[in-house]
């Protein structure tokens, strides 16, 4: 495992794993706003201020986690609170349950409207199109989703872990957690994944079936700096 890796997860999921769709300019890269609002940059020393005006939209606000650096002239970086990194190196018991189905195209509408319900802030119309995604269905309604997201050689992120609430406390979100899992070990990568600290729930799931705090990790907005408008003249 490769720490600076873990410690800079956008930077390099775009120099690595999506790499083909990345779009970049020098030592800043952004995926699409159709699939994710990030952008890594190589270190906190990096120039960012032509790289962001090109890259980010008038009325756009992106993410960075884990480095960041000085906000050029015109533009504000927001710190958000740390989020807990969380990393899982051993297989997880998997407990019995309804069918998992990976999620296709023709799932899409259902995923985006858990996602909107539930997860509702960094899930794109594209970002199935970054790893798997697999769900479980239950009574013809997606009950719970979880999927693969940031990606390098060795690692792999786990995000998107979503149940419906009218379908907590089934073990849902448990049990695709553990199948996802336990796959991508047994393709020799680490997992990790990202969990506000406020999330305390889902926080100590992780905790239970075996995901350990690898460290807190920083996280900010970045967006233009909003012009104040200047008070009519008498």
């Amino acid at each position: 495992m490769t720490d600076s890796e873990l410690d800079n997860p956008f930077w390099a999921s775009l120099r690595s794993r999506h790499r083909a769709i990345a779009l970049c300019r020098g030592e800043v890269a952004r995926y699409p706003a159709e699939f994710a609002p990030f952008v890594g940059v190589a270190s906190a020393e990096t120039d960012v201020a032509a790289a962001v005006a090109s890259l980010v939209g008038p009325d756009e606000s992106v993410y960075l986690l884990g480095v960041a650096p000085e906000p050029p002239e015109g533009w504000c970086i927001e710190a958000q609170a740390p989020l807990a990194q969380m990393i899982c190196t051993a297989p997880i018991a998997v407990i019995d349950g309804p069918p998992v189905i990976e999620l296709t195209e023709a799932h899409r509408a259902d995923v985006l409207a858990l996602t909107a319900l539930v997860y509702p802030h960094y899930f794109r119309p594209r970002t199935m199109e970054l790893g798997r995604y697999f769900g479980i269905y239950q009574d013809g309604r997606l009950a719970a989703i979880t999927g693969e997201r940031l990606g390098m050689d060795a690692q792999q992120e786990i995000s998107a872990v979503c149940t419906h609430p009218d379908f907590n406390g089934r073990g849902y979100a448990r049990r695709l957690l553990a199948l996802l899992s336990n796959d991508n070990l047994e393709r020799g990568r680490v997992l990790f994944l990202h969990v506000s600290h406020q999330n305390q729930r889902a926080k100590q799931l992780y905790e239970r079936i075996g995901y350990r705090h690898r460290r807190d990790i920083g996280f900010w907005s970045l967006r233009r700096a909003r012009v104040q408008a200047r008070p009519a003249q008498e």
